[in-house]
């Protein structure tokens, strides 16, 4: 079968490989609409360990073609959901666990970034099909649904692991796709003020209507720079009952610490290169004592979590088709989307592809 990916670190194109074959419990999913994602990038630039002769992508929803003999949820001709998040659900890791996101080892749920070939190809393999996949619910445009697969429930587990209450003054520090989601999370658990950092004007914009009550511009990388934002955002509000970072470096983490009032949550859902360090000035924390809680999370994975998102999109609580602003035809549009993630043009939030 035909698939994009990394032939070896620091090259991408096409792939030519053998078709996934269905295990008893799995699935074998014809994507029709893919997305690639940072991660992607990342990868493909020596990120995670290094690999050759990979297909990547991990957002797709599609038509299933086969199911393994022990598979009793989903049937060929399926219109399917794939979530990023795939566990091995009979991993003791997942069944002791907080969060799936970790079954054989850790994030060794994120089976299409490090494990196995992704989803930007002529078919995907899923496994644990009856527990990872979800059913686009009737009526429900399958745009939507592909973003739920990765952007919503990292987003809104942010929102969720920030533990957020009703009227609380929340920051999210990055909004890209899965900050928006933040920001859109944030408001339905009912925060008061939305404070969303970032310095694009479609991304601002965006925020604004997924209900942000305030916007922070990013001065940008320079000296200071880190400095200069808190102050921005102490200007809009002296106390932050929790802060979301959604983008940045160790240094934006650090500064989510000193933001963040006592007895607050920073919440974390960004990835960090594998070789930075966090410095936290220990007065920032109270010396240790301010009772104020780091929390880094991962997507959920599986097809309930999943399910249940796609529920919320088709009762109308949120929109995340409002995230895709690149729309593009056919498979050989594959390396002109994933170009798009590398340069990340001022007009783009996230692209697409009809396969």
């Amino acid at each position: 079968m035909r698939g994009y990916g990394m032939r070896k670190i620091g090259d991408v194109g096409w792939l030519n490989k053998p078709a996934p074959l269905c295990g008893p419990l799995d699935a074998i999913v014809c994507p029709t609409i893919v997305a690639p994602c940072t991660s992607d990038v990342r990868v493909a630039a020596g990120w995670a360990s290094p690999r050759t002769d990979r297909i990547l992508g991990h957002e797709a929803v599609g038509e299933v073609v086969q199911v393994g003999e022990l598979v009793t949820r989903f049937h060929p001709g399926d219109l399917v959901a794939v979530p990023c998040v795939t566990p091995d659900w009979l991993t003791p890791g997942v069944q002791r666990a907080r969060t799936v996101g970790h079954d054989a080892e850790e994030e060794g749920s994120f089976k299409f970034v490090g494990y196995k070939d992704g989803v930007m190809a002529e078919l995907a393999h899923v496994n644990h099909a009856d527990a990872n996949l979800a059913l686009i619910p009737d009526g429900l445009a399958p745009e939507a649904a592909l973003m739920a697969t990765d952007m919503m429930p990292t987003g809104l587990r942010g929102a969720e692991a920030a533990d957020i209450q009703f009227g609380e003054t929340v920051v999210v520090i990055g909004i890209g796709p899965v900050g928006l989601m933040a920001v859109a999370g944030s408001v339905l658990r009912g925060a008061g003020r939305v404070i969303a950092v970032g310095g694009r004007d479609v991304t601002c914009q965006v925020a604004q209507e997924y209900g942000a009550t305030d916007i922070v511009r990013h001065p940008g990388p320079s000296d200071g720079a880190t400095e200069a934002l808190a102050a921005r955002i102490l200007q809009c509000a002296r106390e932050i009952d929790k802060v979301i970072v959604a983008g940045g470096d160790a240094a934006t983490l650090a500064m989510a610490v000193r933001l963040v009032k006592p007895g607050g949550i920073v919440s974390n859902i960004n990835f960090y290169d594998q070789a930075a360090s966090l410095t936290l000035p220990l007065r920032d924390w109270g010396l240790g004592m301010a009772d104020k809680d780091i929390r880094g999370s991962f997507c959920p994975g599986g097809g309930a979590q999943l399910a249940r998102l796609l529920q919320l999109v088709a009762a109308g609580r949120i929109d995340p088709t409002k995230l895709i602003t690149h729309r593009l035809q056919g498979m050989d549009a594959l390396p002109e989307a994933f170009e798009l993630m590398v340069q990340k043009p001022p007009d783009l939030i996230k692209p697409i592809v009809y396969l």
